[in-house]
């Protein structure tokens, strides 16, 4: 199930939600700078009922952040939900989402990190397509360049009209931290580099997400069925080598890798190698011992800058030799 085509000339209403930590009470310039660039961009940005409310380490309890979705997705003005940032509680709401509602009047739902917990959720629950992207705190609120390019490629897919989009290899990225409440600057530079760690060509269903995330709700019936065929993608953030070994080898035990047509690899931001010098890829090699599928690294739909706009749920064409992601079909309903 497909949302239908948004046209960015149109005052498209981005309602924020916020499914776990509370950025806009934490660090409010953060969220303001991410709402004052949607809105020079000709959105009309909605807060949720939580913005700038804060329950510790959360923005509200389960049935306040279970409504305050449910609440901007029976907006008639609002056509796109994104979520503020991640965290680490938005499984805690999936029972309490209104799966039926959205599968009657499917909208466009974005976020990543935490909110890969919703992504899937729905997807699983509705079949509708949901958008591993941006965040308005964490991406949008971003200094240029970077926040330029992330929102190029968010803007880019939401006008492609043809079933055929090409995923091109940043010049360059970046996972340098400066603290958001004092930033005053856009962010390094550094050269970019897909890696092919497994050579080979296949076509299959992209699924999804922050690994971390997914180990949240992993087995039940909020995550989807993971396909034979299927293109798997995972990211993470802020790991260290112990812990993304532990993950990896849930799916080796789970049998994701003797499913799977193809694995996609995000970027890790700030990865802690625990003194090995090994880059998460090669972890994950050890764990998978000897694939028979394609592996591409390093791409750029994560926690790092710029960040793309990835459809879960559709067709992708992963050719890790020439280090080229395709996109197969249109996300929107033309």
């Amino acid at each position: 199930m497909k949302v239908k085509k948004l046209n960015v000339e149109d005052n498209i209403g981005i309602g924020v939600f916020s499914s776990s930590s509370p950025i806009s009470s934490t660090t409010p310039i953060r969220y303001m700078n991410g709402k004052k660039y949607l809105e020079e961009k000709g959105y009309k940005v909605i807060d949720g009922l939580l913005f700038q409310k804060r329950d510790f380490y959360r923005s509200g309890s389960i049935l306040e952040r279970a409504k305050e979705f449910n609440d901007l997705l029976y907006r008639d003005d609002v056509q796109i939900l994104m979520s503020s940032i991640g965290g680490n509680n938005t499984n805690s709401i999936l029972p309490y989402i209104d799966y039926a509602y959205l599968k009657k009047h499917p909208k466009m739902i974005v976020g990543y990190s935490d909110t890969t917990a919703l992504l899937l959720a729905i997807y699983a629950k509705t079949g509708l397509i949901t958008f591993y992207g941006p965040a308005l705190a964490a991406s949008f609120g971003e200094f240029p360049p970077f926040v330029d390019m992330t929102y190029g490629y968010f803007e880019k897919l939401l006008q492609h009209k043809e079933d055929v989009f090409s995923y091109q290899q940043p010049r360059y990225w970046t996972d340098e931290f400066i603290d958001w409440s004092i930033q005053d600057r856009s962010k390094e530079k550094r050269d970019n580099e897909w890696v092919c760690v497994n050579e080979g060509n296949c076509i299959g269903r992209i699924i999804g997400g922050n690994l971390n995330t997914i180990e949240g709700f992993f087995g039940t019936e909020y995550m989807p069925e993971i396909r034979k065929g299927d293109i798997l993608f995972i990211e993470d953030s802020l790991k260290d080598a112990c812990t993304i070994e532990r993950s990896f080898s849930l799916l080796k035990l789970a049998g994701v890798f003797d499913r799977i047509g193809g694995l996609i690899l995000g970027k890790h931001e700030k990865f802690d190698d625990n003194g090995t010098g090994r880059k998460p890829y090669e972890i994950l090699m050890e764990v998978i011992g000897k694939a028979d599928f394609p592996i591409l690294a390093e791409f750029d739909c994560c926690h790092t800058h710029p960040m793309f706009t990835v459809p879960i749920g559709c067709m992708v064409q992963l050719d890790a030799t020439k280090k080229e992601v395709t996109l197969l079909e249109n996300p929107f309903d033309l």
